[in-house]
């Protein structure tokens, strides 16, 4: 009987051991888990986090100067779709582009507006000279933005156009 005792007794022992290490291994655990989501945030709050405007270091001479040399609004003109054979291919080619123009000023929107045959046909006459090679190798694209811009803008008498958008390009 006094074996039975000792061995109750130590059985209780065991288990108030193994309750104050599973308490130690929780208080461990929510410890690290503490440290790891803090450092996490430090880490995002200094390295990803956007800076406020106020804070970015510009001066505020250096802040009015951008927002003098930035425009105020983006004024788009959007055109037609062009449909055009392409050069070649006996005509089973075909391209068609629909093309959004951004200028600086009303005054050139109104005068692109009164202009517009006469723009369609320059761009018109100017797609239609293109090959599916011209269009459809590297730098192709960017090669034809580049001409239609030089072209509108030689046709346009108060100024010229920023830059154009292709906002459908589709050739088959």
């Amino acid at each position: 009987m006094a074996e039975e005792e000792k061995i109750s007794v130590e059985d209780d022992v065991s288990q108030e051991e193994s309750k104050g290490s599973s308490k130690k291994m929780i208080i461990i655990i929510v410890v690290a888990l503490l440290l790891l989501g803090g450092g996490g945030f430090a880490g995002w709050k200094f390295f990803l986090a956007e800076k406020p405007s106020g804070d970015s270091g510009e001066s505020v001479e250096e802040a009015q100067e951008s927002e003098e040399k930035a425009p105020l609004v983006r004024i788009m003109c959007e055109m037609k779709p062009f449909i055009v054979n392409l050069l070649g291919n006996q005509g089973k080619r075909y391209l068609k582009a629909k093309i959004d123009i951004e200028v600086d000023d009303e005054a050139i929107k109104k005068e692109l507006g009164k202009r517009n045959s006469e723009l369609r046909d320059a761009i018109l006459f100017l797609l239609a000279g293109k090959s599916f090679d011209d269009i459809s190798r590297p730098g192709g694209k960017i090669e034809l933005r580049t001409q239609l811009v030089e072209r509108i803008n030689g046709i346009l008498d108060q100024g010229g156009i920023r830059t154009l958008y292709f906002t459908e390009f589709v050739v088959q």
